[in-house]
């Protein structure tokens, strides 16, 4: 069975990705953009007080080219 994407903090999807290895390279307005060292990026948006979406989420998932499954393990 497939783990179900709730949605998240931004927060909780950046610590996240920091243990996948990811930086936070610079942060426009309210956007997070991150890179890893083998040159995967993504984009975070960081509302205060809102959570992303399950359709970011899985954009975001797929921009960093992990399992559903192991990004979900990392968000625990």
């Amino acid at each position: 069975m497939r783990t179900k994407i709730t949605s998240l903090p931004a927060r909780k999807i950046i610590k996240a990705l920091e243990k996948a290895g990811f930086k936070t390279m610079r942060q426009k307005g309210s956007h997070v953009f991150m890179r890893h060292s083998d040159g995967r990026t993504t984009l975070v948006p960081v509302h205060p007080g809102e959570e992303i979406d399950r359709g970011l989420i899985r954009k975001i998932i797929k921009d960093v080219e992990l399992t559903r499954e192991g990004f979900m393990e990392l968000c625990k």
